[in-house]
Order: structure tokens, then sequence, then C-alpha cells
């Protein structure tokens, strides 16, 4: 039986991220920041699932990864 604590590589969860889940993970101050990069496409890709955004593990490690490997080539 598989936990349900499962990760993904980057120690992300093995399920479809909220925005809640990303302020939780880069610590920020609210929601709105999520909204707020989401409005102007500067954060993770997220899709709509009815009234709610979604995001893809995969996809917020991918985005993180690239966001550190521009400040290093800065």
């Amino acid at each position: 039986m598989e936990s349900a604590t499962a990760t993904l590589r980057g120690g992300l969860p093995d399920r479809y991220l909220t925005p809640e889940d990303l302020v939780e993970l880069f610590s920020l101050e609210s929601k709105e920041t999520v909204y707020e990069w989401r409005k102007k496409r500067t954060g993770p890709p997220g899709f709509r699932v009815g009234k709610h955004i979604r995001y893809d593990p995969a996809v917020v490690h991918a985005w993180a990864q690239e966001r550190m490997a521009d400040d290093e080539a800065a």
C-alpha cells in the first residue's frame, strides 16, 4: 500500500499542488503572491480544475531549478 505522503524527486508531494502549497514551499507571505505570479506569467504554470488552480509538482520543480540556474548565471 502506498503512503499518503509519497513524494517525488525534490521533496515535492506526489499530487497536484495548490496555491497554498506554493506559499509553504517558497515561504511566501500569502496566496496573493502566487496569484500575481499567475497574472503576470512569472511563476510556475498552473492549470484550472473547475474554479481551482493546481500545479504539477514536476513543473514547479523544473521552474525552481530554472530560477536557480538564472541566479547562478547572473
